[in-house]
Order: structure tokens, then C-alpha cells, then sequence
């Protein structure tokens, strides 16, 4: 006697979405777009906000209610902020972009060069110095002043440009950053076939890694240079000298203990903001796309 099983029947298949209701899953509702729109308007209304003061007198920059559209004062006041010999932001801004230009140079070279040996080079003790690298990045910088400090002091640094540039050379971000992009970025067929061809470990960087890397370079490269360019707390440690400051100094130098002319103050923020918008509008596709592409690969 033979027993038969009982199945339940199968489920019809889930029927395809068609053309006109995958459309409707991309299409942004009207919520989405009232969420941009009043992103954009929180994220631009500080600068608009700053543009405002800068272009009032101090005066109407202290009255209430505040006014809210610009005035007519901004090119005098961007010249009272040039020819302020306390602040001295013309070298200041010089400085500055000596400075996070060096340093984001050497953030991305070095970045890439060390995340391509933690992630396709094989060596000895390779976990171990990613692991030290990774906890560096913990050590606030506020703990590292003072010997940080004397080492400069011994060095006859002090009031010097290199005081500022050389211990932030690199950094532990960049070389995780550039290691977890290159270990997905870069085949290791392609090095292989590198290899092969007789390539050696330099050429490999240079020909195979650096542009299949451009994407996070461009990523890393702006980050860094925003972050040094934003930078105070350092370079108000060790350039005591007023004749030589960064940018962030000589905006400090506006504010005066007596008393403050928030139009100047403006004005100088308004020119210390400039140049990041700048290297954003240049770089800005570049810059996206490597997050985008970042995001894809993950």
C-alpha cells in the first residue's frame, strides 16, 4: 500500500513591476522636495547671513530687529580688513594656502602609497602597524601639545611655517581611507599582470593604483585641506609671532578684547571663506562622483 504526500500548492510568482510603477518608485514626492529644499536653505542661509553683516556697518549689524538683506558697505569693509596691519590677513592667507596646500599633497601621497602596501603588499608584522595606525586616530591632539611643543622648541621651530606643516604630514584617516578603497578599487589581477609584464612595486603604484585611486584621492585631498585650512588651535600654540600668522590668527586679531566690529569681522570671515568655495566649485564633480563611486563598490 503506498502512501502519497500532500503538498501545498506553490505560490504564484509576485507578478513584475511594470515600467509606469518603477517610475513611480524613483520619482521624488512632494515631501522629499520640500525636505532638500529647506536643507539647502538652512545650509546657505549662515553664508547669506554673513554676506549681510560684511556688507552693513557695525552699527546696523547690532540693531534690532537685524536686518536681512545685504547693504551697501561690503568693499569698504573688505579693505578696512586688508589694510588692518594687526591682522595682517593678506600673509595670512598666504600662509594658509602654503600650508594645506603642502600638507594635503603629502596627505594623499603618502596616504596612497602606505594604503596600497596595507592592502595588496604582503609583509611581515602588516596587521600590527594598521592596528597602531587605527589607534592613533583615537589620541586627541590636545593630549600630544605639549611634547608636541617641546619637540618643536629643541627643533628652533617656533614661529615657523614648518611648525605647523610637518607634524600633520600625514594622518591615520588617510591611510585607512585609502587602504579600505584600494583593497576594493585595485584587482589583484591587474597587479599580477603588472608583474608580469615587469613592473616594479613603484611602477605598480604609480601606473595601476594612483589612477584607479583618483576617485577617494579627490575625496581625501578636499577633506584635508578644509580641515588644515580650518585649523587654529596649533598654529595659536606655536606662532606667538603676529607677523606671521595663518588665516584662522589674523581673523582672531579682529576680534579685539575692547571692542568688536562685527562688520570687520564679517568681511574677514567672507574672505577666509572664499578660497574653500572655490576649490569645491573646481573640484566639487570630482569630489562627488568619488563618493558616489565609494558607494557603489561597498
Amino acid at each position: 500500500m503506498t502512501t502519497t504526500t500532500l503538498r501545498p500548492p506553490a505560490r504564484p510568482a509576485a507578478p513584475a513591476p511594470t515600467s509606469r510603477q518603477a517610475e513611480r518608485l524613483w520619482k521624488a514626492s512632494p515631501l522629499t522636495w520640500f525636505g532638500l529644499v529647506l536643507g539647502v536653505l538652512l545650509s546657505l542661509f549662515p553664508f547669506y547671513w554673513m554676506i549681510v553683516i560684511a556688507s552693513r556697518t557695525n552699527d546696523a549689524a547690532n540693531a534690532w530687529p537685524p536686518p536681512f538683506l545685504p547693504g551697501g558697505k561690503l568693499g569698504e569693509n573688505i579693505q578696512r580688513v586688508l589694510d588692518n596691519g594687526d591682522a595682517n590677513i593678506v600673509k595670512g592667507l598666504m600662509n594658509s594656502f602654503l600650508v594645506s596646500g603642502t600638507i594635503t599633497v603629502a596627505t594623499v601621497f603618502f596616504g596612497s602609497l602606505a594604503g596600497f602596501a596595507f592592502a595588496k603588499l604582503r609583509f611581515r608584522g602588516k596587521n600590527a602597524l594598521l592596528l597602531i595606525i587605527l589607534a592613533s586616530m583615537m589620541v586627541p591632539i590636545q593630549l600630544g601639545v605639549l611634547p608636541l611643543y617641546i619637540l618643536m622648541a629643541k627643533l628652533d621651530w617656533l614661529n615657523t611655517m614648518p611648525s605647523v606643516t610637518v607634524p600633520f604630514l600625514i594622518g591615520g584617516f588617510g591611510i585607512f581611507m585609502m587602504r579600505q578603497y584600494a583593497e576594493q578599487a585595485v584587482p589583484n589581477e591587474l597587479i599580477e599582470a603588472a608583474r608580469v609584464d615587469g613592473c616594479s612595486t613603484w611602477k605598480v603604484y604609480w601606473h595601476v593604483v594612483v589612477p584607479a585611486l583618483r576617485p577617494a584621492a579627490a575625496v581625501l585631498g578636499l577633506l584635508t585641506f578644509m580641515e588644515q585650512w580650518n585649523q587654529f588651535f596649533w598654529p595659536f600654540v606655536v606662532l606667538a609671532d603676529p607677523s606671521n600668522p595663518t588665516v584662522q590668527i589674523s581673523l582672531r586679531s579682529l576680534n579685539t578684547a575692547y571692542f568688536a566690529d562685527n562688520s570687520q569681522i564679517f568681511a574677514g570671515t567672507l574672505i577666509a571663506t572664499l578660497p574653500l568655495f572655490v576649490v569645491f566649485v573646481i573640484f566639487g564633480r570630482q569630489i562627488i562622483g568619488g563618493i558616489m563611486e565609494g558607494a557603489v563598490k561597498s
